[in-house]
């Protein structure tokens, strides 16, 4: 047999190569689809083609009692001292040392064995028809909780700002996790054409502290990461053309540009494809809906008076009004973020400028979503990524970072309204009763919107994810 040349080695190896790049090209692409038909079974959206709405809405797992939420975030952590958490024993013990017992293995940033104990900075009254203890500085707080559930015995993993309001947000101390917000989505899809499905808004001395990690979809599409909006100007950055392009030139551009991505995605089916179409469609959508949504002129002055809001002005008034505009249109998910509550130094003074700026508006947020009827549908919640320690730090007005006990409050459907759930120890510095830790607080939000917790899972890297990783229990104690 005459010996093979090197040039008829060489061709049949190309020859082979392109045979083996067409079986991966073709058939891999078969047993993709097969393989995305199954993810798609499983999730329960199976018959949907990969060019459907991604967006479309979907059914959760039993009867919700409510379909949206409202997350009012006091980034920094507030004091549920001065607030929410009334201890008599520690305003009679005001700047005495705590038991050595208390601190004993304990962990904190800034206190120490000879950090004195700190006593609550202003007064508590009892108010609502139960009689609740409440401070002074919430007199708005104080005429909706016939409307709320306040939580006493919130507990956390974390004691610093970025990981633990990460876990708030997501679940887990590290960023690369779904958000609350994009699980939210992902289960129920969008009843908005025309806005985004996830909307966040900041105001405070600053963003918070773990960024967009607390609105990130993580490992789920992009699609269901949550966009930032503004309050005055443009609701998006670069949401309005540039000189020189009309909305025919800006239309006819859109459409050749997602034809071509349309394409591709028969071809490779990635689903990053899909979002970037419906990013492109909803932002044109949203270049004329976005601006009348958050624009409030035609809000009445009372309702401008009640929330303390100023047209134009970015402030927090501002964003509780606008947040009620959206999930009137249909937003699923709105986020709002108010970073100014560290208080390790001043106590007194901040943390009274803090609520002029926040109790008004959170009351009015809920009495106007009472009045619209719209609370039985709509979940309110009002909290930070931790509290505050019974303990000064250092000589000074202030307190250092505590997650071994806070309060939350939420209003809405499907709760026991006008009750406390859990209790603390006599200085507050531990849960006493009931304890709920986030797991559970994300366990049960997810129960109020129609989801077992454990069955609303993404698969990624070999193994099914979900808000509550492993953990989380329902608080049946507030459900109504």
């Amino acid at each position: 047999m005459m010996k093979q040349s090197s040039i008829d080695r060489a061709i049949n190896d190309r020859t082979n190569l392109a045979r083996r790049r067409w079986f991966m090209q073709q058939c891999g692409i078969g047993l993709g689809h097969i393989a995305l038909t199954s993810l798609l079974a499983r999730n329960g959206t199976a018959g949907e083609s990969i060019g459907t709405n991604p967006m479309a809405v979907k059914s959760p797992h039993f009867p919700a009692k409510i379909k949206n939420v409202i997350l009012l975030f006091m980034g920094g952590g507030p004091s549920q001292f001065e607030m929410f958490d009334y201890k008599p024993a520690l305003e009679r013990l005001d700047g005495t040392l705590p038991p050595p017992e208390l601190l004993e293995g304990y962990r904190a940033a800034f206190i120490n064995p000879n950090s004195k104990l700190l006593g609550p900075r202003y007064q508590f009254t009892k108010q609502g028809s139960a009689g609740v203890e409440i401070s002074e500085l919430l007199p708005h707080t104080a005429g909706i909780l016939d409307d709320i559930c306040l939580i006493r015995s919130m507990r956390t993993d974390a004691f610093n700002h970025a990981p633990a309001q990460l876990m708030m947000s997501t679940g887990s101390q590290q960023f690369g996790r779904p958000s609350m917000g994009s699980w939210l989505t992902y289960g129920l899809g969008s009843e908005s054409e025309n806005l985004p499905a996830y909307v966040v808004f900041n105001s405070g001395s600053k963003g918070p502290s773990a960024g967009s990690g607390n609105w990130n979809s993580g490992f789920l599409p992009t699609l269901h990461s949550g966009v930032e909006f503004r309050s005055s100007g443009d609701p998006v950055l670069y949401l309005s053309n540039p000189a020189g392009l009309d909305q025919a030139t800006q239309r006819a551009t859109m459409q050749t540009v997602n034809e071509l991505n349309r394409r591709r995605l028969d071809v490779v089916g990635d689903p990053e494809i899909a979002t970037r179409v419906n990013s492109y469609e909803m932002a044109f959508r949203m270049q004329s809906s976005a601006p009348e949504a958050m624009s409030l002129a035609d809000e009445t002055d009372d309702m401008l008076k009640m929330y303390g809001a100023e047209p134009g002005k970015m402030s927090f008034a501002n964003n509780c009004l606008l947040a009620r505009r959206l999930v009137q249109r249909g937003v699923r998910f709105v986020q709002l973020f108010h970073e100014s509550w560290d208080q390790h130094g001043g106590l007194k003074n901040a943390i009274k400028k803090n609520c002029l700026d926040t109790d008004q508006a959170c009351a009015a947020l809920v009495k106007d979503l009472k009045q619209q009827g719209m609370l039985d549908e709509t979940l309110v919640i009002w909290g930070g990524e931790f509290g505050r320690t019974p303990m000064v730090q250092g000589g000074n007005d202030g307190r250092d970072h505590h997650p071994n006990s806070f309060s939350m409050w939420m209003a809405g459907g499907g709760l026991k309204s006008g009750t406390v759930y859990g209790s603390t120890d006599e200085l507050g510095f531990d849960v006493a009763e009931n304890p709920v830790h986030v797991h559970d607080l994300h366990a049960t939000i997810l129960h109020l919107l129609g989801f077992d917790h454990k069955r609303l899972t993404y698969r990624f890297q070999g193994r099914d994810y979900r808000l509550t990783d492993v953990h989380g229990e329902l608080v049946q104690g507030i459900l109504a």
